[in-house]
């Protein structure tokens, strides 16, 4: 189980380096970003059918919503790159119909995040809504570092107060206080196999298994609720430590790296919006232990990370 975790992120380091190289033109950049505003969008509309019909596909929602949650920040973007083409020499008509289709496939995205999926998923996909706009508010105004440091700093310490009353909202391990709810035989085992786990876990990948112990039916397994949940049984508080740090700074280059970026800043902007999305949500769901999903947040961080300094194609 170690090494199959251990090679799926050799696989997404792998892809993200990759995106990197061949993302640096500005054409590939915008094709890579269409394909991914289509995936998720696609995602997201088979959780609105499935959940729409009588008896719901439960097995893959919190795949779809985390696909979702990617998919309404990519096709943000979209509308931004339609908005960005008709203010140049590109044609207005093909920028119109660009920006509907984002419109559409950011309508569809935004009705399985904030209509069909958790409250938490939802106010996840609201922080990389934030994000982006916030962005894009502080580049049109063109605000001084002053002013864009005031704005962004209110915008953090209104994010700290929301996090803040979302975890006193239940008590128990901070871990499962955003998760979704549970049997209470379910939740007294997760809290001790929480409290056993040791500062560098029980090794990557070996959740289920170690899961077995702490089950008192052995018919039924006991899963990860949540994706922090899951790294911190396996990798410890060392390893989640990790995981949030390197998300963290990588939200921080993609933020300063769209402020500078000029008119293609949506390409960084999209992209730290769904690290946000992605670093929250991995306390409320457990979608990004699905290895796509994995592959997938690779490819948008290497579009964005390529896409923050890159000086060729048009500016």
């Amino acid at each position: 189980m170690t090494l199959n975790a251990l090679l799926l992120a050799l696989a997404a380091t792998a892809l993200l380096g990759v995106t990197i190289v061949v993302v640096r033109d500005r054409s590939r950049a915008e094709l890579v970003l269409f394909v991914l505003a289509g995936i998720t969008a696609l995602a997201a509309l088979t959780l609105d059918l499935h959940r729409l019909a009588p008896a719901g596909a439960a097995a893959t929602s919190e795949f779809a919503t985390t696909l979702a949650g990617f998919g309404l920040v990519l096709n943000l973007a979209i509308m931004q790159l339609a908005a960005e083409r008709a203010e140049t020499r590109h044609s207005l008509l093909r920028s119109i119909v660009l920006g509907l289709l984002g419109l559409a496939g950011a309508l569809i995205s935004a009705a399985a995040v904030f209509g069909l999926s958790g409250t938490n998923n939802a106010i996840a996909a609201g922080f990389g809504v934030v994000l982006i706009l916030l962005i894009l508010v502080i580049r049109r105004l063109d605000l001084s570092p002053l002013a864009a440091g005031a704005l962004a700093a209110a915008a953090l310490i209104g994010s700290a107060i929301v996090l803040t009353f979302l975890f006193e909202q239940s008590s128990g391990p901070i871990l499962l206080r955003l998760a979704p709810n549970m049997g209470a035989e379910a939740r007294a085992a997760l809290e001790r196999m929480l409290a056993d786990t040791r500062w560098f876990g029980a090794g990557a990948g070996t959740f289920a298994a170690v899961g077995r112990i702490y089950q008192s039916d052995a018919g039924a397994a006991l899963t990860a609720p949540t994706t922090a949940t899951a790294i911190f049984a396996g990798m410890g508080a060392i390893g989640l430590a990790v995981s949030v740090l390197t998300a963290l700074i990588a939200l921080v280059r993609l933020f300063f790296g769209a402020l500078q970026r000029g008119r293609d800043s949506f390409f960084p902007a999209a992209t730290a919006a769904c690290v946000l999305f992605a670093l929250v949500q991995s306390f409320a769901g457990s979608g990004l232990l699905h290895p796509a999903a994995i592959l997938c947040l690779a490819v948008i961080v290497g579009l964005g990370l390529s896409q923050s300094v890159s000086q060729s194609g048009s500016r």
